[in-house]
């Protein structure tokens, strides 16, 4: 897997929107922030476009991705909000530039489907971490991670609580996933993730409790949770009974996920930090970490050597 080259004071980063439209001001403090860090930030030239729920058309929305991609002087991609829209304009993209030159991409949520398009067809890594959106509302901490990551390539150990889910062990091997939804919306297709001998990261947010048991049954009956080195399970958000159906689902969005890989023995992790909260913290999909699992608590950590 190949790691992007670190930033340094003076680089460019592209502010781009590939999904729901923002506004001016909406962007404003993430600016903020990134100068604050040195960095030199460009405006997508359709990044307030409107089409819609859309932030611009989809050849508006794809040109500016692909402006990002090609041009020499950005040295990262911070997308600027989720939602749904980047689906439509992936096959439109012309990677080749970016698989020569290499930068991070960074977001979660929508973006999932740039991470595993990337993870399955190039073996570039990319940074689940907070859009431009939600970024200057996450905690210092996400702030301190993130700007380590992109301008030393530290990558932090994270340490979580044990959650009585969990299943204990050890695994080390490359993260992949992202946002549950859009990896089911991605099978049978070419950006569908290979997860074998990997270790699968998901979240979600507003779903049923019944989508969400759907999704996982995708999941196992595809063979994505079958021969994984180990799971990741981060915030479930506002996962909720369908209040039109009088009778509960039974489970909780945890137990849920719990009861589909029941039968597997390799490590599980409820409620790792990262998703839709504002302690969204940073993973590098394509990464290789040790996820260390056990009674007592959670470590996951970057494997430098491999």
């Amino acid at each position: 897997m190949i790691l992007p080259p670190v930033l340094k004071s003076g680089d460019t980063v592209a502010l781009v929107a590939t999904a729901r439209s923002v506004t001016r001001e909406g962007m404003q403090p993430a600016i903020s922030l990134l100068r604050s860090w040195g960095l030199k930030v460009t405006e997508g030239a359709n990044l307030y476009a409107s089409s819609n729920q859309f932030a611009g058309t989809d050849h508006q929305r794809a040109a500016d991705l692909q402006q990002a991609l090609d041009d020499e002087k950005v040295k990262a991609v911070l997308f600027a909000r989720g939602g749904y829209g980047t689906v439509r304009i992936v096959d439109q993209i012309d990677f080749s530039s970016f698989c020569k030159k290499p930068k991070w991409l960074i977001g979660f949520s929508d973006i999932t489907v740039l991470h595993a398009h990337i993870n399955q067809l190039f073996g570039i890594a990319t940074l689940h971490a907070p859009l431009a959106l939600t970024l200057p509302d996450a905690p210092a901490a996400v702030h301190q991670q993130l700007y380590d990551i992109l301008f030393h390539g530290k990558i932090p150990v994270q340490t979580v609580a044990p959650h009585a889910l969990n299943k204990t062990g050890e695994a080390t091997a490359e993260i992949v996933g992202g946002n549950l939804s859009v990896l089911y919306s991605l099978g049978a297709s070419a950006s569908a993730l290979n997860t074998e001998g990997k270790i699968l990261f998901i979240e979600d947010i507003g779903e049923y409790r019944y989508h969400l048991d759907r999704m996982m049954m995708f999941l196992k009956r595809s063979g994505m949770l079958n021969r994984l080195k180990g799971l990741i399970v981060g915030a479930m958000t506002d996962i909720n009974d369908y209040s039109g159906y009088p009778v509960p689902f039974g489970k909780d969005a945890y137990e849920i996920v719990a009861s589909h890989v029941e039968a597997f023995s390799y490590p599980v992790c409820f409620g790792f930090p990262a998703g839709h909260i504002a302690g969204n913290y940073p993973l590098i999909t394509g990464g290789t970490y040790r996820l260390c699992v056990n009674a007592t608590y959670v470590e996951l950590e970057a494997n430098h050597t491999s």
